[in-house]
């Protein structure tokens, strides 16, 4: 399933390949992200001449809606939103935890109100895992409870138990379901305690998964104490085993990341700033709406190989925003995405060349 082919000698940077049913994927890697079965004002077309190679989608938005039966007799995830690449789907806590108007927590799952209609839903470790199995995803995450920041150390512990026992379970429907879906990745929680992020890290690697998300960070934590969680949760981890740093995507975090041995990365940070009218360039971000840009008739970044900036320049694409013109968006969201991937490919680039 995952093969490394180089090393880094100066950290646990690596290039891998990812073998999935729907695609090989070259790793380290970003997963734009589709929650609802599309990334959002883009064509998976124009995600493939981007050079996307898998997308992330989310369990519980789509068991909300459309629902399973919908997506079930359109032939899977893939046939209905037309992407012939993989798909990792996350297991929706996060949402649950974070959406939900109400919700109950307890040793069999999770009870809570739908937050697209107010319907009563109960989600358990064996229906996470038969949902995503019914969408057909490549990679498949369990359900797990994200402790939120800041957090003390008894409901950290508590999080980090049902964690591991819904894990447990996740495995077990997993195998009952037989050969034929996805591969289940475990996912390692603990807050921002060192000892329960190796507690959490050995427990769930015991399980015997064929990967590893590393949760729980990126939640409003200073990067310092992300990346020392970060290291502590890889560093008894299998190295030969990918591994998914998942919800971070800033660029320089995760270049951070990578020297650490992560593979996957996933963010709707460079799509939500698009619709929102900000570009990512070699300072950082630009706020497309300034007024210098009025009659800047240069791309967006110069040098930039996506469509957008062949095409258009930025006076034009303001113009668009301050017009409320949708293809705005769909421009705006072409370059960020383009600047992720082009980033993964430099860092396989230095990786290669031993200079990360």
């Amino acid at each position: 399933m995952f093969k490394i082919s180089r090393k880094s000698a100066r950290s646990k940077a690596r290039i891998g390949k990812l073998n999935t049913d729907h695609g090989e994927v070259l790793t380290p890697a970003f997963m734009p992200v589709g929650t609802q079965g599309t990334v959002k004002a883009v064509t998976p077309a124009q995600l493939r001449e981007l050079g996307a190679d898998i997308i992330l989608s989310n369990t519980y938005h789509l068991y909300l809606r459309p629902g399973l039966k919908v997506i079930k007799k359109a032939g899977g995830l893939h046939k209905m939103m037309d992407w012939d690449g993989p798909i990792l789907t996350d297991s929706g806590g996060y949402q649950v935890f974070s959406l939900a108007k109400l919700r109950k927590i307890d040793d069999g799952g999770v009870t809570f109100s739908s937050h697209v209609d107010g319907s009563k839903q109960y989600l358990t470790p064996e229906k996470v895992v038969e949902a995503q199995l019914i969408l057909g995803s490549d990679i498949l995450m369990p359900l797990d409870e994200c402790a939120p920041y800041p957090s003390d150390r008894n409901a950290t512990v508590r999080a980090l138990e049902r964690t591991t026992a819904w894990a447990v379970r996740s495995m077990e429907a997993r195998a009952r379901a037989g050969r034929g879906g996805g591969s289940l990745f475990g996912i390692v929680q603990g807050g921002m305690f060192k000892e329960l992020r190796k507690r959490s890290a050995d427990e769930i690697r015991e399980i015997g998964f064929n990967g590893y998300g590393i949760g729980g960070l990126s939640v409003g934590e200073p990067r310092d104490l992300m990346l020392e969680m970060l290291e502590t949760s890889t560093e008894n981890l299998e190295h030969d085993k990918p591994k998914h740093l998942m919800g971070v995507g800033y660029p320089e975090d995760i270049e951070l990341a990578v020297k650490h041995g992560i593979d996957l990365f996933d963010c709707v940070i460079p799509t939500r700033l698009a619709r929102h009218g900000a570009f990512l360039n070699a300072k950082g971000k630009s706020i497309i709406r300034n007024a210098k840009f009025e009659k800047d008739m240069s791309p967006l970044e110069r040098g930039c190989d996506c469509y957008s900036c062949q095409h258009f320049s930025r006076a034009y694409i303001r113009h668009l925003f301050l017009a409320n013109e949708i293809l705005a968006m769909t421009l705006m969201t072409i370059h960020n995405l383009r600047v992720m991937i082009r980033k993964m490919d430099d860092i396989r680039r230095r990786i290669s060349a031993g200079s990360l």
